[in-house]
């Protein structure tokens, strides 16, 4: 199964112009309680290809959501930066396989 097959919504953006965040909302406790013990950070380094120590994982419990957030590889707005808003990302984690 897929993460976007478990989660109801994945948003990507900005969290300031060197960090991105990853929002993985669950439509309810079940799926947060879940993903929360099967998506793992290294699974999440390898799919945004960043070191797995540089990311921070939130689990917000009474919104049902898991936050990801690392650093950008370059600043927002510089002539390196591949993507100002940071909304890819959601793409990379929808396609990621969640083990049984």
């Amino acid at each position: 199964m897929k993460l976007g097959d478990l989660a109801s919504k994945i948003r990507s953006k900005n969290a300031g112009p060197f960090w991105v965040s990853i929002d993985v909302f669950c439509e309810d406790e079940a799926a947060f309680t879940t993903l929360c013990t099967k998506l793992k950070i290294d699974a999440v380094a390898t799919a945004v290809n960043v070191p797995p120590q540089s990311i921070k994982r939130f689990e917000i419990e009474h919104l049902n959501v898991i936050k990801f957030s690392f650093p950008r590889s370059a600043p927002q707005g510089s002539r390196f930066d591949r993507d100002m808003h940071g909304a890819q990302f959601s793409h990379l984690l929808a396609g990621l396989e969640i083990p049984d």
